[in-house]
């Protein structure tokens, strides 16, 4: 269930959602069509701003994030693509050492006032491409990231990121609503001798109206 209020500065989107058990209030720049309609120029890496919506793959992974919290506990994590900041912010909450990263340093602004508006703690919030890994080699014992398999080209830096990041014995977690798209990453894993497998599958309401729950898959990914 989502609000949208606005604040005495001007329109200021906040969503206000229900996640492992507890409401959170998240704020984000305006709505990506606004934010899309302002852009003026494109790159090659077409920087669009998906990071300001809430996806519904990202609630039910902060729901697997809160089935997982034993494991999480003191560990050290990474949320790739954290976006407006959701599941950094669940990880951070139940006890893990996590480091958000983003592309975009706008959405990391924002990332940084919701965990002020969550009471959470800090999490290490950090501009980064996951073309050029800036974290310790194998140094994380969780990586996870909601609905950033979008584009075909995305499996093999996705990929290399988690061979260069992820632990010897670490698991990465990627949430998906049912794309044919991440064929192409499960393609990918099995070129390279990765397992991956399906460890949850939740249909949740869309944040906004459609006629039916949206499917979402969470994948377990090893070395």
């Amino acid at each position: 269930m989502t609000t949208d209020t606005a604040n005495v500065s001007g329109w200021q989107p906040i969503l206000r959602v229900m996640a492992c058990g507890r409401e959170w209030t998240l704020e984000r720049a305006a709505d990506m069509e606004s934010l899309w309609e302002a852009m003026t120029e494109f790159t090659e890496d077409e920087r669009l701003p998906y990071w300001t919506e809430l996806w519904p793959s990202s609630l039910v992974l902060a729901d697997w994030l809160y089935e997982q919290r034993e494991r999480l506990h003191g560990q050290p994590c990474l949320d790739l693509g954290c976006g407006i900041g959701l599941t950094a912010l669940v990880g951070q909450w139940l006890g893990a050492k996590v480091i958000g990263m983003d592309y975009e340093p706008e959405a990391l602004h924002y990332a940084y006032l919701n965990a002020e508006h969550n009471h959470v703690s800090q999490p290490c919030w950090v501009v980064m491409d996951w073309r050029k890994p800036a974290v310790q080699q194998h140094g994380l014992r969780f990586i996870w990231g909601g609905d950033i398999m979008y584009e075909q080209r995305f499996a093999a830096p996705v990929l290399d990121f988690l061979e260069y990041a992820l632990a010897d014995d670490g698991v990465a977690w990627i949430a998906e609503p049912t794309r044919a798209v991440y064929d192409t990453f499960r393609t990918a894993l099995i070129n390279r001798r990765w397992s991956g497998r399906c460890v949850w599958e939740k249909s949740i309401p869309a944040l906004y109206p459609q006629e039916r729950p949206v499917p979402v898959r969470i994948w377990e990914i090893r070395k």
